[in-house]
């Protein structure tokens, strides 16, 4: 049975972050994700959980500065150090809030690096905090992205990510694809996520073009919920999109899952 979390950095918007835990847990999902943690205090974002009876699913490492443009340190050569430190304090983040999954946005390509160097400082970058995260048995997670909402990113390919994995080595690391992205990079998204749900730990979803609920784009969210609930994915689906309205007013399509059993 498919279960699916709310992503509070994007739903329920209408209220404060610290209020969207109760809207969510209202509208009955029973976990949930953002971007970051950071800004608030642990015990304050677990309370919220405890309160409402929600599991944090998922959150991401840092990613040095957002707002400023940054879109994650892992394959950058000078910020080993910021990045090493950012492993740290997302364990902590993940062990207050009781959360198994970390996600890692590896940022743009560098300029004026070698290709090689990059790399490697990714590589070496994940494999230690694949090490880190097994130690307090979190996994960790690596996600492509669209290169079109976020140009100049290193990783924008399942192919490529996957590749990733084979050149890191490590049990610890794996595969968050995302739909909404992967639809814009290359389609054939059934075939992908079928063929490669021994790699993945999460999945995340928003409708084409919009990055908007289910039903409001090109992508054929019925079939490929079947075809994934068919194929035995237990892992969580990431509600990761941007409501064209209301929050509450755009859950139409994940009613009958709730109904159904799912979470």
């Amino acid at each position: 049975m498919l279960k699916f979390s709310a992503n509070l950095t994007m739903m329920f918007n209408e209220v404060d972050f610290p209020g969207r835990f109760e809207r969510a847990s209202g509208a009955g999902f029973k976990g949930v994700e953002y971007l970051f943690p950071y800004e608030w205090k642990k015990e304050l974002l677990a309370e919220q959980l405890d309160k409402h009876k929600l599991e944090q699913v998922l959150h991401n490492l840092p990613t040095g500065d957002w707002v400023a443009g940054d879109r994650g340190v892992a394959c950058s050569p000078q910020r080993v150090g910021e990045f090493q430190e950012g492993v740290g304090l997302a364990i902590e983040y993940a062990k207050a809030l009781k959360c198994s999954r970390l996600n890692c946005i590896v940022g743009l390509t560098p300029e004026k690096v070698s290709a090689e160097r990059v790399r490697q400082t990714l590589v070496d970058n994940l494999r230690f905090a694949a090490t880190a995260l097994g130690k307090e048995h979190i996994r960790l997670l690596v996600e492509p992205l669209n290169d079109q909402d976020i140009p100049g990113f290193y990783l924008v390919h399942t192919r490529d990510a996957l590749q990733l994995l084979e050149e890191v080595k490590h049990p610890n690391l794996w595969l968050q694809y995302d739909i909404y992205h992967m639809q814009i990079m290359e389609g054939n998204l059934t075939r992908t996520i079928l063929d490669n749900l021994a790699h993945i730990a999460h999945i995340q979803l928003a409708d084409n073009p919009g990055r908007h609920e289910p039903g409001t784009g090109e992508i054929n969210y019925a079939n490929l919920f079947r075809f994934i609930d068919e194929a035995g994915y237990d892992g969580w689906i990431g509600c990761e999109y941007k409501p064209a309205g209301v929050t509450e007013d755009g859950l139409e399509w994940i009613k009958s899952y709730f109904e159904k059993g799912g979470k």
